[in-house]
This record gives structure tokens, C-alpha cells and sequence, in this order.
């Protein structure tokens, strides 16, 4: 999943505006606790300062057929006032197509890896799944994210049981964890919405950071000019020698 800030666009539905900092699902195992933006993404936000940063379709289709290779989205948001943009990948999940996906892998922003809450087993793959994608980026570049999908087939202490599992493995991946139905809907946009928060919130701080060590400090030998007088060369700074017109 990579993203963009889109500094001009037609208006975002109401239900992709975040004005506040999405709260997690459990915090037994979140990437982070904290309730407000970076102070420094708030205030970059306030000032339009963002410099170049910028459940798909709302039905639950009876009739899914498996991805073929890759499927791509866009997904529009706004966060904090700011256009935002996520570019959604979502790869095959057999074995056939790993060769194909793994080249999409690359320059993730977030990596989410799913698993059937009904069915245990398919928890345990998400470790492959995961590993393959990490070895296509940066230790550390992204955010990692487990959801255990068809919540609405759980209840009481069956989902309990899983979803303790699943947190245990998102502790040990480093990752955020989350249940969502997409039959029902239930935490699909909240789950999103924190999705598009977190890499929002990251895009900005490194575009801040990367602004601020471009910008001439003093004492950078020649970037720093006196206004009206030509640069000096190596000879102009030698002393005159005796003699010398």
C-alpha cells in the first residue's frame, strides 16, 4: 500500500474526512497509543505546510471470485483537512502468483496480511506472507498490520480464543491487529481510517524532515552569499604579496 497527498481534487465522501486521530482496535497489540496527530503533522496541517504528501467499493459481493495476480484501488480520503490518497494493492493469495505479487511489494508504506478467523491454519500463513513482503523493503519502513476477516461467522468465546492467537502473533510480527467483517461492515471504515492516519501522519514527517535538511545552513562554506558583492575565489581570499599592482 503506497500513498500521496493530492493537493487539489473533487470533494472526499463524508465517510473518508478523518478530523481525529483513528483509535486503535485493541491495545494488546497496536503499533501506537497515542489520541492526537504529531504536533508537528498538526501544525504543518493548520498552515497547509504538507509540501508534496498528499473496503473499496462499500458492497459485500456473494459472488467473490479470487484475485488474479494483482487488483489495484485508489482510495481518496481526507485527514486532517488535507487531501490524501491511498493506492491499494491487493495481491493473490496462492502459491502460484507469489512470483508475480512479490514485485509489488516494493516501497510499501503498509503491509496488511489477513487470515480467516474461522479457520486457524490460515493465521500461521500470514508469517510467510509477511516475510516475503518485508524482504522487499527497509527493516522498519512499514507499518505491519494482521486482520482476521469474517468476524460476523464469531461470537463469545470462540472469537475470543482467536482473536487471543491472532494478538499473540501480531505482538511477535510488530504489528497492529484488527477483526473486520466485510459481509456486516463492522470495522472496515474504522479500520481504514486508521490505515490512511498512521501513513498520512508518517508521509508528512518525512516530507518535513526531508524539507528541513535541504534547507542551507550557516556556515555551509560558499551557499551563503552577502547581498550585491560577487562571490569570493580562492584567489580573491589569498593576501596580497608585496609588490603585487
Amino acid at each position: 500500500m503506497r500513498s500521496s497527498v493530492m493537493p487539489l481534487g473533487p470533494t472526499v465522501s463524508q465517510d473518508r474526512v478523518i478530523t481525529s486521530f483513528p483509535k486503535w482496535y485493541t491495545p494488546a497489540a497496536c503499533l501506537q497509543l497515542r489520541e492526537h496527530f504529531h504536533g508537528q503533522v498538526s501544525a504543518a496541517c493548520q498552515h497547509r505546510n504538507t509540501g508534496t504528501v498528499g473496503f473499496c467499493k462499500n458492497v459485500f459481493d456473494r459472488d467473490y471470485k479470487a484475485t488474479i495476480g494483482v487488483d489495484f484501488e485508489m482510495e481518496r480520503f481526507e485527514v486532517a483537512g488535507i487531501p490524501f490518497s491511498l493506492q491499494i494493492w491487493d495481491t493473490a493469495g496462492q502459491e502460484k502468483f507469489k512470483c508475480i505479487a512479490s514485485a509489488y511489494y516494493r516501497g510499501a508504506q503498509v503491509i496488511i496480511t489477513a487470515f480467516d478467523l474461522t479457520d486457524m491454519q490460515t493465521l500461521e500463513h500470514t508469517r510467510q506472507w509477511l516475510e516475503d513482503a518485508l524482504r522487499e523493503n527497509e527493516p522498519g519502513a512499514c507499518f505491519l498490520f494482521l486482520v482476521g476477516t469474517k468476524k460476523d461467522l464469531l461470537s463469545g468465546a470462540a472469537c475470543k480464543q482467536a482473536e487471543a492467537e491472532a494478538v499473540r502473533l501480531a505482538n511477535e510480527m510488530q504489528a497492529e491487529y484488527w477483526s473486520v467483517s466485510a459481509k456486516t461492515g463492522e470495522n472496515v471504515k474504522a479500520f481504514f481510517s486508521r490505515v490512511a492516519a498512521l501513513a498520512f501522519e508518517h508521509s508528512v514527517l518525512q516530507d518535513l524532515e526531508r524539507r528541513s535538511s535541504a534547507r542551507p545552513q550557516v556556515g555551509d562554506g560558499d551557499i551563503i552569499r552577502m547581498e550585491g558583492h560577487p562571490p569570493e575565489t580562492q584567489d580573491s581570499k589569498r593576501p596580497s604579496s608585496p609588490g603585487c599592482c
